[in-house]
């Protein structure tokens, strides 16, 4: 069900709903998020793969009833099954930070625009050659695939993305496709 902010709407798929959040404190705190800003522990921030940056979302523990709302400026996570990344601050106010983990569900409380499309993320690889050998493996079946470098406070990684999506609906039929060949993929969104 799409989530609105005045006049705007976006699509915001199930799977993304629902889902496990993570935090993160140190080593990033002082560090660069995605969006250009510093990352501050101690404010009310998280990371999502593809809402825009400055959208505002509702995190509820699932497992204890506390929620909090959060501004995203970061990407991520990357790592199956999670859905969001909250500051060290933000994890604190549901009672998150010993477990680590935690089952939320998200709610849109402020829609930003964003101009960039999605893509889906199979793969990300420390070598190259890994990021080349699934490349040619996924182009038999699907176009354009490409390879991203990211560098990252855990070091440089090489991304393999399937497609360029305007419609998250397109995207979604390209996603179970990817799923069904046994491929771990999440959407993720293509800021510059």
């Amino acid at each position: 069900m799409p989530e609105s902010s005045g006049s705007q709407e976006i699509s915001f798929p199930a799977e993304e709903r629902v889902g496990q959040a993570s935090w993160y404190g140190d080593p990033y705190h002082g560090r660069r998020t995605s969006n250009g800003e510093t990352y501050d522990k101690f404010t009310m921030t998280a990371a999502h793969r593809t809402l825009a940056f400055d959208t505002m979302v509702r995190v509820n523990n699932l497992e204890n009833g506390k929620n909090v709302a959060v501004r995203i400026n970061d990407r991520g996570p990357f790592v199956k099954d999670r859905i969001i990344d909250l500051s060290y601050a933000a994890a604190r106010e549901i009672d998150m930070l010993k477990n680590g983990t935690a089952k939320v569900s998200l709610d849109i409380l402020k829609v930003v625009p964003n101009p960039f499309p999605l893509t889906i993320q199979v793969g990300s690889f420390r070598e190259e050659s890994k990021a080349r050998k699934l490349k040619k493996e996924l182009e038999e079946e699907f176009r354009p695939v490409v390879i991203r470098r990211f560098d990252s406070s855990e070091g440089r990684f090489f991304r393999v993305l399937v497609g360029e999506f305007r419609d998250p609906q397109a995207a979604g039929i390209v996603l179970k496709k990817l799923r069904a060949i046994k491929q771990d993929s999440f959407l993720v969104r293509m800021d510059p």
